[in-house]
């Protein structure tokens, strides 16, 4: 089962649209920090603490903006953190429905195997470096592509629209370099 990506493109829009009417707009890159705090605080109890005023952290991030992020890991049902858990089981739902991922697919993706043969350590640590820093650089800049580029440019924002210039401008030379033809 696949979707024209016009229809993805319109349904997609219609989400955000909801999201920003019915609530905030969307973005995701916190809460991986309010997750980070969760296991934080399982591991050292007295990281999130509560105060007569709400929350605080040991930890100077957290404790910025009056305790908010320590006070949204301590409660993490809220509608942002609970956003991030049903995109994950959105994904696996669609996969579910397109028929699952091949075991081939699974271990490494076709266009990887074709452009640097069986080397899955090699995939798993280049993944794990982007990934290490597209989160970095969404937390500099105090958001994450959803807030930032999707969000942000549907609300007219200025800053979404340097985002996404500067996100393309990093993103096409990189995926034409790692994806060239020899």
């Amino acid at each position: 089962m696949t979707w024209d990506w016009r229809l993805g493109g319109v349904l997609l829009g219609a989400v955000f649209f909801a999201a920003v009417l019915l609530v905030k707009p969307i973005g995701v890159s916190t809460q991986f920090v309010i997750l980070d705090a969760i296991v934080a605080d399982v591991v050292t109890p007295d990281f999130i603490t509560k105060t007569a005023d709400g929350y605080t952290s040991t930890n100077a991030y957290m404790a910025k903006s009056n305790g908010k992020y320590a006070g949204n890991a301590a409660n993490p049902l809220n509608y942002s953190f609970v956003f991030v858990l049903a995109m994950a089981a959105g994904a696996f739902v669609s996969t579910l429905l397109k028929g699952g991922i091949g075991q081939q697919e699974r271990r490494l993706p076709a266009v990887w195997r074709a452009n640097f043969g069986d080397t899955p350590w090699k995939h798993y640590a280049v993944a794990f470096a982007g990934g290490f820093v597209v989160l970095y650089g969404a937390r500099l800049a105090g958001g994450c592509t959803s807030g930032h580029m999707m969000s942000g440019m549907m609300q007219t924002s200025l800053s979404g629209y340097i985002f996404a210039l500067g996100a393309f401008l990093a993103a096409v030379p990189t995926a034409l370099f790692m994806y060239r033809e020899d």
